[in-house]
């Protein structure tokens, strides 16, 4: 892998200085920062963050969201303190979801009783969509 600049100041300005755990290390020579070569990590894309935002502010739980997006419910958790999400807590009201496709879709939308007494909230998630809905807790 090729460095271009320090971290740390942004200068080209930098000598090798050794190495450390098999890794080569460098110095600048502007802010005299050590570092090295960066270690490659596998990065989510943007919009599986922003759908797993979404749906934990639509009431799903870390271990739901995992298991529908397939992103750990670790990562899940620290993107919500990164981004200090606040969920609002309304105890009066449970989310239930479904993942459907299209047709599967525009058929629950046709059924009258589908569409009373309840929020509902339609999301895509690649080639289908997850339908959120919140029902009251009957006592």
């Amino acid at each position: 892998m090729k460095i271009n600049a320090c971290p740390n100041c942004g200068s080209g300005d930098y000598i090798k200085s050794g190495i450390v755990n098999n890794r080569q290390r460098f110095k600048c020579k502007s802010c005299s920062y050590f570092f090295s070569v960066n270690k490659i990590g596998k990065k989510i894309d943007d919009y599986y963050v922003n759908k797993a935002l979404q749906l934990y502010l639509e009431g799903l739980t870390y271990r739901e969201i995992e298991r529908i997006l397939g992103i750990s419910h670790v990562s899940i958790m620290n993107w919500v303190k990164k981004y200090s999400i606040k969920r609002p807590y309304n105890a009066d009201y449970h989310p239930t979801y479904k993942i459907l496709n299209a047709s599967e879709l525009s058929t629950y939308f046709l059924d009258v009783n589908n569409l009373s007494g309840a929020g509902v909230v339609v999301t895509e998630l690649g080639d289908k969509f997850m339908l959120i809905k919140w029902e009251r807790f009957r006592d």
